[in-house]
């Protein structure tokens, strides 16, 4: 993990622990990571299409902290995502790509899969990158 995916990593307050997110791969053109659904408890009813946001939120901005850098921090601004199916076992793994990286926006695309390696829903999501 790069010093600016890291310093990221810290920026999300701990919420990668608390959804027990496994983060495996970042740079500033991909990321990827997974998250169980069973008996991830946490208090904003993270399962079905919840999990996925929560996931795809959580990659994208790993992936824009990566390409702001030292001193600069992506923002998300705007997320959208379409659920093609609930997951209500196993885990979910999102894979981030970069569509647009740009100096003050990022864009990237977020795939979901469950653990049969389907697609369950995709995902846009749009950063600010700024000055701390």
């Amino acid at each position: 993990m790069t010093d600016s995916a890291a310093a990221g990593y810290a920026d999300l307050g701990g919420l990668i622990d608390r959804l027990h997110m496994t983060v495996t791969h970042v740079s500033a053109e991909s990321a990827s990571a997974t998250m169980p659904v069973e008996g991830n408890t946490q208090p904003y009813g993270l399962l079905h299409g919840g999990a996925s946001a929560a996931l795809a939120e959580t990659v994208g901005s790993l992936a824009g902290a990566a390409h702001a850098g030292p001193g600069r921090i992506a923002v998300g601004i705007d997320l959208s995502i379409t659920h093609h199916r609930a997951v209500t076992r196993g885990f979910v793994r999102a894979e981030a790509t970069a569509l647009r990286l740009g100096k003050t926006i990022v864009t990237y695309e977020i795939a979901i899969f469950n653990e049969q390696d389907e697609r369950i829903a995709t995902a846009r999501l749009t950063c600010l990158i700024r000055d701390r």
